[in-house]
């Protein structure tokens, strides 16, 4: 066989190719490592129970998350366009709740279904569920799951709403369900201990810790009755309707709203107190609604330290009436306007707020002692309480604008011109037949009456205690008041009532 210049040159090609595919295919040879053996320490047992006694609160956890249901309510939207909740428009007021806010749409307006979520309590064995208010409001239908994780589902009966306490009450069908167990929320503290358990996000049950920060909190204008549990256990969308849990695992309170600027938690949650729920609870079950005492008395919104002084208070710790309404229990009482509440039944009253609530948690016909400061004397007053109106929480809600049909403005203290108030105004603007005065017809902005909080549409009732009859005694009254605070009574459509006012009567540089 000859031998060629090209045959050989292939053969070599070839030979090399199956060299370098055996090599590939060859397992990698050992290359001697200089670093020292990996030397690990493996526990592989649990935390041991005395230190998860001292440090965990996963025994709590264990108790309590049966208890935590989740919760789905739909509702159907009327009208198109988006669905929206006002507190969640609010910059910081928000309720936690998760759901479909629907998109805006240039179509037609037309029903659509719209979804929330919220978490719910058990908190009885045959199947009463506590929640907020807010998370079923409105709602067509409203599912349970329970919080075993086996993902059992009830349609669940709204047994009753209370709005002004953002509580309802829930039944589903079922037996020896793992009720939670209450406390009284009165002996919380600042500083202990809370857990928040609920859904967040629908993410699954939660469980977030911090400290009660602060207890009795309102003002809010969240409810028309706030006693709130502050806290800063971490809370969000979904959260709402869930449990407060102390230490113990007791349930405290029923979480319902954020202080927040961006919609998430920033470290400000409240609660509505179980003792407040539990009220609300017991009169919806056994009545169907609830019913509150009713005394017939406005209070003081703002009772600063220039007013409290005005009426020679010692301090704000109480109640200021500012208005008492006809034919109510507070009359046949003897009680009158500038009437300072101090205590309840022996128990202190520390502001309007306070007061209002111990009054609206007493039965109809209770009768109740109440301590008063007026002039200066303290005497107690004895009082039947009356009947809550139904209509109570929807009197006043318009923001009405005053006419200026009513002559030339004149004016009565620097910046701010009245006119005179007579029945077609009244009647325009719902001011109470009863009512006497000036009414304000503008109010200069950068003016000390429109600091102190007088606004366009208040009716002066009153100027250093004395009536006002029409504008011009109004004028005649400012003219003649000569310290440096002008105490003003006034009707306002702001909530419909009477309040007092504090105006410096120092010119403004």
């Amino acid at each position: 066989m000859k031998w060629n210049h090209k045959t050989r040159v292939a053969e070599l090609v070839f030979g090399l190719a199956t060299a370098l595919t055996v090599l590939a295919q060859a397992p990698p040879v050992a290359v001697a490592s200089t670093n020292p053996p990996v030397v690990l320490k493996v526990d592989e047992q649990g935390i041991s129970p005395d230190l998860r006694a001292r440090t965990s609160f996963a025994p709590v956890i264990k108790k309590v998350s049966p208890s935590i249901v989740n919760i789905y309510s739909t509702m159907t939207v009327r009208g198109g366009g988006q669905t929206r909740n006002p507190f969640l428009e609010d910059p910081f007021l928000h309720r936690f709740f998760g759901g479909d806010d629907g998109e805006e749409s240039s179509r037609p307006p037309r029903p659509r279904k719209a979804q929330s979520l919220g978490s719910g309590v058990i908190v009885s064995p045959n199947g009463y569920i506590l929640t907020a208010n807010h998370v079923v409001e409105g709602a067509d239908k409203v599912k349970v799951s329970l919080g075993g994780g086996d993902g059992t589902e009830f349609d669940a009966k709204v047994i009753g709403t209370d709005p002004p306490t953002d509580v309802a009450v829930l039944k589903i069908e079922g037996k020896d369900l793992p009720a939670i167990t209450i406390t009284d929320s009165d002996k919380l503290e600042v500083g202990d201990m809370v857990l928040a358990v609920g859904n967040p996000f629908d993410v699954g049950r939660t469980v977030t810790m911090g400290i009660v920060s602060a207890t009795s909190r309102g003002g809010f204008g969240i409810n028309a009755y706030e006693d709130f549990i502050q806290t800063d256990a971490a809370i969000n969308p979904g959260n709402s309707g869930g449990a407060l849990v102390d230490a113990e695992g007791r349930l405290v309170g029923i979480n319902t709203a954020i202080l927040s600027g961006s919609g998430g938690f920033q470290g400000v949650g409240f609660a509505v107190p179980i003792n407040l729920a539990r009220y609300v609870t017991d009169q919806i079950i056994k009545e169907g609604k609830v019913s509150r005492g009713f005394l017939g008395v406005h209070l003081e919104q703002n009772l600063s330290p220039a007013l409290a002084k005005q009426f020679k208070l010692p301090n704000t710790s109480g109640a200021l009436v500012a208005e008492v309404e006809p034919g109510s229990p507070a009359v046949k009482a003897g009680f009158k306007e500038g009437d300072f509440v101090t205590e309840v039944n022996d128990k202190k009253v520390s502001d309007m707020r306070l007061f209002r609530l111990m009054v609206a948690q007493m039965a109809p016909g209770t009768k109740i002692n109440v301590k008063i400061l007026r002039d200066g004397k303290e005497r107690t007053l004895s009082v039947v309480l009356g009947k809550m109106p139904d209509d109570m929480f929807t009197r006043n809600e318009r923001q009405r604008q005053p006419s200026r049909d009513g002559g030339e403005g004149v004016d009565a203290l620097d910046g701010v011109e009245v006119v005179d108030l007579d029945s077609r105004t009244k009647r325009q603007l719902g001011v109470p037949t009863n009512v006497q005065g000036a009414l304000v017809s503008a109010v200069d902005p950068d003016s000390n009456a429109a600091e102190a909080g007088l606004s366009q549409g208040d009716v002066i009732v009153e100027i250093d205690r004395r009536p006002v009859s029409n504008a011009q005694v109004a004028v005649d009254l400012s003219d003649k008041s000569k310290g440096d605070q002008i105490l003003l009574r006034v009707w306002t459509p702001r909530g419909g009532g009477m309040q007092y006012l504090t105006v410096d009567n120092r010119k403004k540089k």
